[in-house]
């Protein structure tokens, strides 16, 4: 299977940056670890806006480990509230913060086994902060990444570490650091979760779960029971 040209299809159908691309072009000679790491674990099950809006408003007062290690819990809470289950988020970042102070002089690491030993930090925040922070290869998979996977048949899998694993043995190398920010934004503009967009799709014709006509055949049926309810209404008047 040819993953460039995959990837090149996919790649010309989206539209505007992903949230962390975004983070990195502001600054892109002076790209900031932390805040990379801190606004990944933010996302945590919210929207890129949210995550955006969370990640401003934290930033725009405390802007460094160790001003958020010393920060009151009760104020990260509600600078981060609209990312969503802000309680548990303002707690790992404290606790993610005060580690990285005490123990890695206020350097996120650039290694994945020591990234995945702080509070909150799984496999996809460890691999978006190798990718987006230090441009280090890796494939971060979050539900999009591994909805897509599976959909299109390039692996068969449960979880998302899972699907990790297989598909760090099927794409090539080169192409790690660009699969999330190009599969994310496609599972949320056009593979998305419920009613994928798969007359937009690319890569229709790889894809082993083709909904089209699934969704034909819904909407001709809509359109049959909404014509019904029209005609019983017309007989009425």
């Amino acid at each position: 299977m040819d993953f460039y040209e995959i990837f090149k299809k996919i790649k010309q159908s989206l539209n505007g940056l992903s949230h962390l691309d975004e983070l990195v072009q502001r600054t892109p000679k002076n790209i900031d670890p932390y805040k990379i790491l801190i606004s990944t674990i933010l996302s945590v099950r919210t929207k890129d806006k949210n995550t955006s809006a969370a990640t401003d408003k934290l930033f725009t007062k405390y802007n460094t480990p160790k001003m958020i290690a010393e920060a009151e819990l009760e104020d990260i809470e509600e600078l981060i509230y609209v990312s969503g289950t802000y309680k548990t988020k303002a707690q790992r970042i404290k606790q993610v913060s005060q580690i990285i102070v005490e123990k890695y002089n206020g350097q996120v690491p650039k290694d994945f086994n020591e990234l995945i030993k702080l509070p909150g930090v799984g496999n996809k925040v460890a691999n978006c902060v190798l990718i987006y922070a230090y441009k280090i290869p890796a494939i971060a998979v979050d539900i999009h990444v591994h909805r897509i996977s599976n959909r299109t048949g390039w692996v068969d899998t449960k979880t998302p570490e899972q699907t990790e694993k297989e598909l760090r043995k099927i794409f090539p190398k080169n192409l790690w650091i660009d699969s999330n920010r190009l599969l994310v934004k496609f599972g949320q503009q056009i593979c998305r979760p419920t009613y994928p967009k798969c007359n937009l799709c690319p890569i229709i014709d790889i894809c082993k779960k083709n909904f089209s006509k699934s969704f034909t055949k819904i909407k001709k049926k809509r359109n049959k029971t909404h014509l019904n309810k029209s005609s019983k209404k017309t007989i009425k008047n």
